[in-house]
């Protein structure tokens, strides 16, 4: 099962702080929502999300292609979900569910036609 791009979502409390904490680091912006408090940084394959006010918890985060087969093939197996995405649309959706540590992990599906920033 092909889980997609893989990034860390971060809780962040000043989005502007840290979109230049982790530029020191050497991310580049990749995606600069910071207006709406999110911006998405990269350093090579490495992503990093940064969420101020969106997100209780920090949360691994999977972009794949089809959301709606990952969502069978966890629920076949067992894998409980705290959201899901409805199999009778297509398209953009996300489910989340939660690790046996309490870590949320998010698959959100994007639209193919979307552009970040630095592709724009």
């Amino acid at each position: 099962m092909n889980l997609g791009r893989f990034s860390i979502s971060l809780a962040v409390k000043d989005i502007h702080a840290s979109m230049e904490f982790y530029q020191k680091l050497g991310f580049e912006i990749y995606d600069d929502h910071a207006s709406e408090n999110w911006a998405i940084l990269r350093s090579g394959e490495a992503m990093i999300g940064l969420f101020q006010g969106m997100f209780d918890k920090n949360a691994l985060t999977f972009n794949p292609s089809d959301v709606r087969t990952i969502q069978r093939n966890l629920k076949a197996n067992g894998v409980s979900l705290l959201s899901e995405a409805d199999e009778t649309t297509t398209g953009p959706a996300h489910i989340t569910l939660i690790d046996p540590d309490d870590n949320p992990i998010l698959f959100d599906q994007h639209d193919p036609n979307y552009k970040p920033t630095s592709a724009r």
